[in-house]
């Protein structure tokens, strides 16, 4: 099989395509993130999944490369990552007793040049009503500053939810692991 190349520097999605149990290795893409002026939600990150695929793939022909992006959205306003403690609660007061829809896209281009596959798994986040001395212990237990909306689901911040609704729970961490493995099967990567 083609190598196997996943276009992203994230631990979290290293962590993810790891649990394939597939030999790969992560390429940093290198591509500009910024929104373009009247893009929705959903095609920024379908256009920014296939662009680091294919900053990747042109760098290593010959390989499958795997793109994804992420965004997710809460009361029309995109979720970044806060970066700090202050931006995390700011970003955590907003969530608070709302929801939120997590874009999660992913564009695996073959090794071959045939056509890519790509697909968008959406995820929303129902959170219970947060007060602030719960936002201020969870940020200081777990400090999640490298992660949109401020808050880890595969970690303490579970316990910000009142629930989640996906169809796959990988999607909300960055890497929809469902869908992926159906495609990597579809190009001949050898999965249970």
């Amino acid at each position: 099989m083609p190598p196997l190349i996943l276009a992203s520097t994230s631990s979290y999605r290293r962590e993810l395509l790891g649990r394939l149990r597939l030999r790969f290795e992560c390429v940093a893409p290198g591509v500009d993130e910024a929104p373009l002026a009247a893009e929705s939600h959903l095609d920024r990150a379908v256009r920014l999944a296939l662009a680091k695929a294919s900053a990747v793939a042109v760098r290593h022909p010959g390989s499958t490369v795997i793109g994804s992006d992420q965004v997710g959205v809460c009361k029309g306003e995109p979720l970044d990552k806060p970066g700090d403690a202050l931006r995390a609660h700011a970003q955590l007061q907003r969530l608070s007793a709302a929801a939120a829809t997590f874009y999660t896209a992913v564009a695996v281009l073959p090794a071959d040049h045939g056509a890519s596959l790509q697909f968008v798994d959406t995820t929303t986040v129902y959170f219970r009503a947060l007060s602030d001395p719960e936002i201020e212990r969870y940020i200081a237990a777990e400090r999640p500053f490298d992660c949109a909306g401020g808050f880890r689901c595969e970690g303490l911040g579970i316990s910000l939810f009142s629930r989640v609704v996906s169809e796959d729970p990988s999607g909300l961490i960055g890497l929809p692991l469902i869908a992926l493995a159906r495609s990597l099967r579809q190009l001949g990567y050898e999965l249970p």
